[in-house]
């Protein structure tokens, strides 16, 4: 049976607040929850951006579910820490956690002062983190000279059931190069077509493990208001690559949002008041292949998206 779980938005909720979303996303029957990793929002509007690792924490000991985490090693944070934060969690709770590796945006690493690499580059100094996480997951001592330094790390609490190493992608391009190290593939809504074509480069380049689709959606009670929280909210997220992985401050999405119109908005999340039509959109991702989804309502107040979704969506689904 599908997973169907709930992401959980650092960037738009404060960390207290979202642990008790997520407390109520499994009372209502949600599987599981997945969360980002940011030190600062899309949106001066979403205001929010508390440290993910802490928050994970505290939400694995106080639910029962399943997290994964998308986070950038390489820049904001070096691949010994990551591969520290990660093996205690999953030493913690067993088989419970997972982590998804990708490239970063400016948006967060320009807080060291180091230059924004580009994006062939940042590809592989993101391979070569995946190597040293994986050393140091395996119990070895690592030292490494390349586009990071490692010197001589270890560590010293190694989990029974070692963390697996999700790839984030947006493109076939990613998708099928990262086939030769991931366990397996996580992605956002797009085109259903893009979307079959990025799942079938990944498997057909040797790709394993489980396919996941983080959703971003926006319902209400009628369409204004499901449209009205999508671009209050969401209106910043409608970018594609490169401008999404390179403007470096909330303020410049903001900017740049300012002529996003109601069909980049609609491109960007599945806005509707109806759940069954929202239930016919999740069923179309499961029937390509998608094998947990992860529902991000794109608004700040989440109880009247869990509690409708629960009774009216989720079912369905299973």
């Amino acid at each position: 049976m599908a997973v169907i779980g709930f992401h959980a938005s650092h960037e738009q909720i404060a960390p207290a607040q979202l642990l008790a979303d997520v407390r109520l996303a499994e009372q209502a029957g949600f599987d599981a929850a997945m969360c980002s990793d940011h030190i600062e929002p899309w949106s001066v509007r979403q205001g929010h951006s508390g440290f993910a690792w802490s928050w994970l924490g505290a939400a694995l000991a106080s639910t029962r579910l399943r997290f994964g985490v998308v986070t950038a090693p390489g820049q904001r944070y070096h691949p010994a820490i990551t591969a520290h934060a990660s093996a205690t969690l999953a030493a913690m709770f067993p088989g419970r956690f997972w982590l998804a590796l990708g490239s970063g945006e400016n948006l967060n690493e320009h807080i060291t002062g180091d230059p924004w690499p580009p994006k062939d580059m940042r590809q592989q100094r993101l391979e070569e983190c995946i190597q040293v996480i994986r050393r140091l997951h395996d119990g070895g001592e690592v030292t490494h000279r390349g586009l990071v330094d490692v010197e001589q790390a270890r560590l010293w609490d190694l989990p029974e059931i070692k963390p697996p190493l999700i790839a984030p992608a947006v493109s076939v391009e990613t998708a099928a190069r990262s086939a030769a190290w991931a366990d397996g593939l996580v992605t956002i809504n797009q085109d259903p077509g893009h979307l079959q074509r990025m799942l079938a480069a990944y498997r057909d380049a040797g790709g394993a493990g489980k396919a996941v689709l983080q959703v971003h959606l926006s319902w209400a009670p009628t369409e204004a208001e499901a449209l009205a929280i999508a671009r209050d909210q969401w209106s910043s997220n409608v970018f594609e690559p490169p401008t999404m992985w390179d403007l470096a401050k909330a303020e410049h999405f903001d900017a740049a949002a300012g002529q996003v119109g109601e069909e980049q908005l609609r491109r960007a999340a599945n806005v509707s008041a109806s759940t069954e039509r929202h239930v016919q959109w999740l069923q179309e991702y499961l029937d390509l292949g998608f094998e947990e989804l992860y529902l991000h309502f794109v608004g700040q107040h989440q109880e009247p998206f869990i509690k409708t979704f629960a009774d009216e969506v989720l079912p369905q689904l299973r």
